[in-house]
C-alpha cells in the first residue's frame, strides 16, 4: 500500500557521473501526476562507494533507492539482507529502507526480460553478452530463463569469457542475438560502439542496448544498416523503475 501524501518521503539514484539518468525526471513527473507533494526524488553521484553510508546518515527522509553503474555488485556489501533473485543473480539496483535495514532487489530482470521477449524468434537460441559488469548478471539471469545459450564478451576475459579480437563471422553468424551492456555510446559520446565485427550482421540478428539516450546509438544503427531488428534500453527501464516503485510501497 502507498504511503500517504502528508509523509515526505524522498527517493533517489546513486551511480558515478549520472547526470544524463532517466530516473529523477520520470519519478518526479510521476510524483506530480500522483499529486504527491511530499515526494522528491534526486541524483547522488557518488565518486567512490565507500561514500555511500556517509549519504544514508545525511537524508533520514530516504525511502528508496536504485542503482546504476558502476555499483550494481559494490553497493551489496553495505546491505543488511538481499531477496532471493538479486541474491541469484549477484546484483542490486533497487534497495527499499524496511524497519530491519536496507534490503536489496533486482527489477533489471523483470524490465529487461518483458521488453525483450516481444523481439525474440525461433533463430534466436545463442546470444553475446557485451560487457561483464552488474547489468549483465541480470541480462544472463534473464537468458537462462528462457533457455538462450549466451557467452560474455570482455575487454579483459576470464575463464569463458571471450575477448572482441577473438570475434569473428562464425561467432557472429551463430549468436544472433546481441546485447550491449557497456556504456559505450551514451550521451554525449554518441560516436562509441562496442569494437564487434559488424560486416557480419545480417537480418536474423537481434541487437538490444540497454542505453536509451540516443534512442539509436551508435551499435544499434550498425546492426539497423544490416537490416538486424534493434531494440534500446527505454522500456526496460519504464518496467524496472515501476517494479521498484511497487517494491518501495508494497
Amino acid at each position: 500500500m502507498a504511503k500517504t501524501e502528508q509523509e515526505i518521503a524522498s527517493f533517489g539514484l546513486i551511480g558515478k557521473n549520472i547526470s544524463y539518468s532517466f530516473s529523477k525526471a520520470y519519478f518526479n513527473n510521476k510524483f506530480a501526476s500522483m499529486n504527491l507533494v511530499s515526494y522528491s526524488y534526486e541524483n547522488f553521484d557518488l565518486s567512490k562507494i565507500e561514500k555511500f553510508p556517509a549519504l544514508i546518515k545525511r537524508h533520514n527522509t530516504l525511502k528508496g533507492l536504485n542503482v546504476t553503474i558502476p555499483y550494481k555488485e559494490e553497493i551489496i556489501p553495505y546491505l543488511d539482507s538481499l531477496n532471493k533473485k538479486a541474491q541469484r543473480i549477484g546484483a542490486v539496483n533497487t534497495i527499499k529502507f524496511t524497519k530491519d535495514g536496507l534490503k536489496g532487489y533486482n527489477t533489471d530482470v523483470y524490465g529487461f526480460k518483458k521488453s525483450f521477449q516481444p523481439f525474440l524468434k525461433e533463430s534466436h537460441k545463442k546470444a553475446l553478452i557485451l560487457g561483464t559488469g552488474g547489468a549483465s548478471k541480470a541480462i544472463a539471469f534473464v537468458l537462462k530463463e528462457l533457455g538462450i545459450t549466451f557467452k560474455y564478451v570482455s575487454r579483459n576475459p576470464i575463464g569463458d569469457q571471450i575477448g572482441y579480437t577473438e570475434l569473428n563471422k562464425k561467432i557472429i553468424s551463430s549468436h544472433t542475438v546481441i546485447i550491449n551492456c557497456t556504456p559505450l555510446g551514451t550521451s554525449p559520446d554518441t560516436e562509441a560502439k562496442p569494437n564487434i565485427p559488424y560486416e557480419f550482421l545480417t537480418s536474423k540478428h537481434l541487437l538490444f542496448d540497454l542505453i536509451y539516450n540516443p534512442v539509436k546509438t551508435a551499435f544499434l544503427l550498425s546492426g539497423e544498416r544490416k537490416g538486424a531488428i534493434i531494440c534500446n534500453g527505454a522500456k526496460m527501464l519504464e518496467l524496472q523503475a515501476e517494479k521498484a516503485w511497487r517494491i518501495w510501497n508494497y
